[in-house]
């Protein structure tokens, strides 16, 4: 998971396994909270070393995940879209 604060909001997005193929599906959030929850959700914050990671991601206004996806989330970030929350 890879996300970028634009004026817009934070843009968030995924690559495949492969760290070259772009996963359809996209977010823009209007707050850094839910970047952060989106990648607990994603199993990316498991030690607290992982947590301090996204935080100064965060406060650097750029970063990036490693996330733990349970088959049916990898399925729902493979169909295309573009959510905002």
């Amino acid at each position: 998971m890879h996300f970028m604060v634009r004026p817009e909001g934070w843009h968030v997005s995924f690559l495949e396994p492969d760290l070259k193929t772009s996963l359809p599906r996209k977010f823009i959030f209007q707050d850094s909270a839910k970047v952060v929850e989106m990648a607990m959700r994603g199993g990316a914050d498991r030690t607290s070393a992982d947590k301090q990671a996204i935080e100064y991601a965060i406060t650097n206004g750029r970063g990036s995940v490693w996330l733990n996806l349970t088959a049916e989330q990898y399925a729902k970030l493979r169909k295309s879209g573009l959510g905002q929350r």
